[in-house]
């Protein structure tokens, strides 16, 4: 009994913390790009805006909720519901911290670990676009058709050097499962630098984390790579048809998808929950949480900064540099990568 009743509560808290996550997330990407484009950004709803994502989900749950004529109505409604439950699944096999005791209960700071927790997100991760697609199909315009198309794509070209550059950490760990990956990188060279994978001889994977991060921005249709949804030529994308709720719902799986890629490269290369440098837990539950935070808001906040800063690309220079440059690149990182370690061990 106790096993079952520790699982939900697990459930509830990481659902209910990965709510809250999305909803201040959006805040605090307007709050960034509005300083560093010498702007104020939301400061009226509550201190320093922090009310004001709940008074935008209030307006859109009062928003008039409209519907475009003679569209696909299942897929139509499905899209959305589609996107955010798909972007949702793969938080359930991210490990956040060891194995600690709760109610008496040893239990890991995970819901689930799979053997083949890496295949499982990136499965999960290439039916997302399939929320994207939807949406702009059945809408029953042309706008967000060609916002779909453009996204399925981009997913497609995006998806192989994201692969390629996830496989190489993976030859360094020998295992699929993203929680004995993380312990592979808790032993440290030369008595003090972590053994991340990021850092981790005898071929650091400096390259497949650089790859992973660019290919992770198309994967969530981020700038510079947010061409499902240019306004400057799509009016404003996949989602031009929707309003209400669930419009809202297409930001919420962004947001998701970003923390899950976010979160995987936390796993994959910087050594999830463990500390850069030892000694460094002094507290048992909260030290490893901490760690795993602070490293996946970095990437949260390069993600935004990226935003703030840099221009969208075209379409044809989009899928030129993953075809030329990211596929090359990251195929010889796996090749080099496979051959130290059949080398080295």
């Amino acid at each position: 009994m106790n096993f079952y009743l520790l699982s939900a509560i697990k459930a509830a808290v990481v659902v209910g913390v990965l709510m809250l996550t999305l909803l201040y997330l959006q805040w605090a990407e307007r709050r960034i790009i509005a300083r560093i484009q010498v702007r104020l950004g939301p400061n009226r709803v509550g201190p320093q805006g922090l009310l004001q994502p709940i008074a935008d989900t209030l307006k859109l749950l009062l928003k008039e909720d409209l519907m475009p004529p003679g569209p696909n109505r299942f897929l139509y409604l499905l899209a959305p519901f589609l996107a955010i439950t798909l972007s949702l699944i793969s938080i359930s096999v991210i490990p956040f911290g060891p194995e600690v005791k709760v109610i008496g209960v040893p239990t890991w700071m995970q819901l689930t670990d799979l053997n083949i927790g890496v295949v499982f997100i990136l499965a999960i991760s290439s039916l997302n676009v399939y929320g994207v697609v939807l949406a702009g199909w059945a809408s029953n315009s042309k706008y967000p058709l060609l916002g779909g198309l453009r996204a399925s794509a981009q997913m497609i070209s995006y998806e192989l050097p994201l692969g390629l550059a996830v496989a190489a950490p993976l030859l360094m760990s020998n295992t699929l499962s993203l929680r004995e990956i993380v312990v592979s990188q808790s032993h440290y060279t030369w008595g003090f630098l972590p053994a991340w994978n990021l850092f981790r001889g005898p071929f650091p994977q400096v390259i497949g984390f650089l790859v992973f991060m660019v290919a992770a921005f198309a994967e969530t249709n981020r700038v510079p790579f947010d061409l499902p949804e240019a306004e400057t030529e799509l009016v404003a994308g996949f989602h031009t048809e929707y309003s209400s709720m669930k419009f809202a719902g297409f930001f919420m799986a962004e947001y998701s998808n970003m923390i899950t890629v976010c979160s995987m490269a936390t796993v994959l290369f910087l050594g999830g929950w463990l500390p850069p440098f030892p000694g460094l837990d002094v507290v048992p539950v909260v030290g490893p949480l901490f760690w795993f935070l602070a490293k996946t808001g970095v990437l949260l906040f390069v993600f935004i900064w990226v935003r703030g800063t840099m221009p969208r690309l075209r379409y044809d220079q989009l899928m030129r540099f993953a075809w030329s440059f990211m596929f090359p690149v990251a195929m010889a990182n796996l090749m080099i990568t496979g051959l130290m370690v059949a080398l080295v061990g």
